[in-house]
């Protein structure tokens, strides 16, 4: 998605020259912010595509930036850049909701690949046409604009939540093991534990499930993982 306008959260200001020096050669407009406050404002305000964002950052954490943004309604695609590699990081990160996380010092090929996949998946979604509604008991789905209705009401799901509801409806009905969607929804090749799923499985038996300790349609198969019954 050459053009696509990425915002860079980095304070590290040799670190983000070159990363935008290297994105700008593919075609996208870079914006960098070198602190939490700038880069939340930046995000907000600027409306980027894709947003790649340090953790350790003075004025506010990135986790914070984070949080502020999914509490303010906002899906945009989010990779996490970091030096810290510890589980517990990246665990709470996949909980906010980020997208995907990688660990400094990161290949450049394998950050544009990311980018470029993200980038790909927001395309694909915003191609869909309002007729593609998909229904599943007393919930309607229109995934061209992420909106999301049960019995007529809207509801709210975390972006996470939305991107795991969506691999299992169109999965239609074939069992998913909880590694299989790491990959595919949080961009993991298996290093964040399985209960990253799990904790969002329950989210979506909340919200569109009418009895979430006996869910009609999204079914746990005993040691192998999930499946979407419509």
């Amino acid at each position: 998605m050459s053009g696509a306008r990425l915002l860079l959260v980095e304070d590290n200001a040799d670190l983000a020259e070159g990363l935008r020096y290297n994105l700008e050669r593919e075609g996208y407009e870079v914006r960098v912010e070198g602190d939490g406050p700038g880069g939340l404002a930046a995000a907000q305000r600027w409306r980027p595509d894709l947003v790649l964002l340090d953790l350790m950052l003075p004025g506010m954490t990135g986790f914070a930036v984070l949080q502020a943004l999914r509490a303010g309604g906002s899906t945009v695609p989010v990779i996490i850049v970091s030096a810290r590699g510890e589980e517990a990081d990246k665990v709470r990160g996949f909980r906010l909701d980020a997208d995907q996380y990688v660990t400094k010092p990161v290949g450049l090929l394998e950050l544009l690949e990311r980018v470029r996949a993200l980038l790909r998946r927001g395309t694909r979604a915003a191609g869909g046409r309002a007729e593609d509604r998909i229904r599943f008991g007393q919930v309607t789905v229109e995934p061209a604009a992420r909106i999301v209705t049960r019995s007529d009401a809207g509801v709210t799901l975390t972006p996470k939540a939305y991107d795991l509801m969506l691999a299992l409806v169109r999965r239609e009905g074939a069992v998913a093991t909880r590694v299989e969607l790491l990959r595919e929804v949080w961009g993991s090749a298996g290093d964040i534990q399985t209960r990253t799923v799990d904790s969002h499985m329950a989210e979506l038996r909340r919200k569109l499930e009418d009895n979430p300790a006996e869910p009609r349609h999204f079914l746990t198969v005993w040691k192998a993982g999930y499946r979407f019954e419509p």
